[in-house]
C-alpha cells in the first residue's frame, strides 16, 4: 500500500482497492443499498488508509492508548500544513478549541454569536445537513442562494443580510468553502466581499471549511480567515474529507483574532466529544499526510476529467460545471425528463437520500442502480439535480456513468 511508482509519486488510493473489497466494508455508503448498486452518493471515498495514518493508529492501540483527548497537538499539525499548503500562518494554536467534528462544532460556533430566534444566512444550493443542525438548535434559516454561475451571489448576499439584521437581531452567515455540492473555489476576491458585507452589517461568519484540503488542478484554496475583514469570524477545519476519517471524529474551530475571546466561552466540556483516536488520526494527517494527499489529488483530477468524457457521451443533455474542488460533481438532469424533481425545498439531511429521492435521482437507483444524492434536499436551486461522488475508480466510475446513461436514453417519466 506505500510502496511509490517508478517516478517517485505515491500510487493513486483511487485506484487501490476492488469492488469486491470495498463491499466487505461495513460503513453507511457500502451498507444502505443492496449490492448490485453503485453508491456514489454519501462522502465518503474508495481509498485505503493512508499509511501514516495507520501507523499512528496502529501505534496507539498497542500502546493502549485510548483514553481521553488532550493537549494542543492536533491545532499545532494544521498550523503547519496551513502555512505549508496555502501559505497561511493564521492558525494560532491558542485560538483554537478540539470539537467532534464540524459540524458539531457549527452549532456550538453559532450559540455563541447568536441566539434562539435568529436568522442563519446560507447560500444554497448547498450542504444539507446545514439546514437540520441550524433549525434543531432553534435558530431561523434565511437563504440567499448561489448565482446562475454557481458562485456567491453578492446582491443576494447583501438583501439576505439587511433583511436578517433590520429588526436589531444578531445574525451570522455560514459559508462553506470550498462549496458542496457545487465544488466551487471561493476567490480571495468573493471571500473578501463576503467579510466586506459581514461587517457592514454586523454579521459573523463561520466557515465550514473541511473540504479545504481537495482542491484539483486550476483552483487554489484561500482560507476565510485569511482575508481582510474576516477577524471576527471563525473556521471549522478537518482532516475528515482530504483522508476519508469520517469514522475517526475530531474537528477544530479556529478564531479569527477579535473572535477569540467569544471562542474562550465555549464550555470546555464540548472537546470531550472528540475521539482521542481521531485527534491522533488527524494530527498525522496534517503532519504526515502531504504525499498520500498529493496523490489522491492526482486521482481525483484524473477522475474529473474522466467524468467529463463520460458525461458528454452518455448524459450529453446533462449540465454541468467541472467543480474546482471537492469530489463531487453537480449534474443538472432537468433536460432528461426523468420525473419530478421536487420543488425548491428547505433542504434537510443528507442522510435523507436513502429515502427521501425524487426525480432523477431515484430513477438512477431504481432502474440504473446508481445511487447519488437527490439534489432538492440541498435547497434552493436543486431541484432537479443530482449530486455524485467521484472519489472512486475509474472503472466503477465508467460503469455508474453507463448505467446512468441507458436510463436516461429510455427517458421519460414513469
Amino acid at each position: 500500500m506505500d510502496a511509490e511508482q517508478g517516478d517517485g509519486a505515491a500510487p493513486n488510493p483511487l485506484e487501490q482497492l476492488s469492488l469486491e473489497a470495498l463491499r466487505e466494508r461495513r460503513s453507511l455508503k457500502w451498507r444502505a443499498h443492496p449490492d448490485d448498486v453503485l453508491p456514489l452518493w454519501v462522502a465518503e471515498m474508495d481509498v485505503p488508509l493512508a499509511p501514516p495514518i495507520a501507523e499512528a493508529l496502529h501505534g496507539a492501540v498497542s500502546a493502549g492508548d485510548t483514553g481521553y483527548p488532550a493537549g494542543v497537538e492536533l491545532a499545532e499539525a494544521l498550523s503547519g500544513f496551513a502555512e505549508r499548503r496555502w501559505g497561511w500562518s493564521g492558525v494560532d494554536p491558542a485560538g483554537t478549541a478540539t470539537v467532534p467534528d464540524v459540524m458539531a462544532g457549527v452549532v456550538q460556533v453559532l450559540r455563541l454569536v447568536t441566539e434562539p430566534g435568529d436568522a442563519v444566512i446560507v447560500s444554497p444550493p448547498v450542504y444539507a445537513p446545514f439546514y437540520a443542525f441550524v433549525a434543531h438548535d432553534g435558530r431561523v434559516v434565511r437563504e440567499a442562494p448561489l448565482g446562475p454561475d454557481l458562485r456567491v451571489d453578492l446582491a443576494a448576499l447583501e438583501d439576505a443580510f439587511s433583511a436578517a439584521t433590520a429588526s436589531g437581531g444578531r445574525a451570522a452567515y455560514l459559508l462553506c468553502n470550498p462549496h458542496n455540492p457545487t465544488g466551487t473555489v471561493h476567490t480571495p476576491e468573493e471571500l473578501a466581499g463576503i467579510a466586506a458585507l459581514a461587517r457592514s452589517y454586523g454579521v459573523r461568519v463561520v466557515a465550514d471549511e473541511i473540504h479545504a484540503p481537495v482542491v484539483l488542478a486550476g483552483a487554489r484554496f484561500t482560507p476565510y480567515l485569511s482575508v481582510p475583514g474576516a477577524q471576527d469570524a471563525f473556521s471549522l477545519m478537518s482532516a475528515t474529507k482530504g483522508w476519508n476519517l469520517a469514522a475517526l471524529k475530531a474537528a477544530l474551530v479556529v478564531a479569527g483574532p477579535e473572535a477569540a475571546a467569544d471562542l474562550r466561552r465555549m464550555p470546555e466540556e464540548v472537546g470531550h466529544g472528540a475521539s482521542h483516536l481521531g485527534v491522533i488520526a488527524h494530527t498525522a494527517a496534517f503532519r504526515h499526510g502531504d504525499p498520500w494527499l498529493d496523490a489522491l489529488v492526482r486521482g481525483l483530477d484524473a477522475n474529473r476529467e474522466l467524468l467529463r468524457g463520460l458525461v458528454g457521451a452518455h448524459l450529453p443533455r446533462a449540465g454541468w460545471s467541472p467543480p474546482e474542488g471537492t469530489y463531487l460533481a453537480w449534474l443538472d438532469c432537468r433536460a432528461l425528463d426523468l420525473g419530478p424533481g421536487l420543488g425548491d425545498e428547505e433542504g434537510g439531511d443528507e442522510l435523507a437520500v436513502v429515502t427521501d429521492l425524487a426525480g432523477p435521482a431515484r430513477r438512477f437507483l431504481d432502474d440504473a442502480r446508481v445511487a447519488l444524492s437527490s439534489g432538492h434536499i440541498f435547497g434552493a436551486g436543486g431541484a432537479g439535480h443530482v449530486r455524485l461522488n467521484f472519489a472512486t475508480s475509474a472503472a466503477v466510475l465508467t460503469e455508474a456513468l453507463t448505467r446512468m446513461g441507458r436510463t436516461a436514453a429510455a427517458g421519460g417519466p414513469r
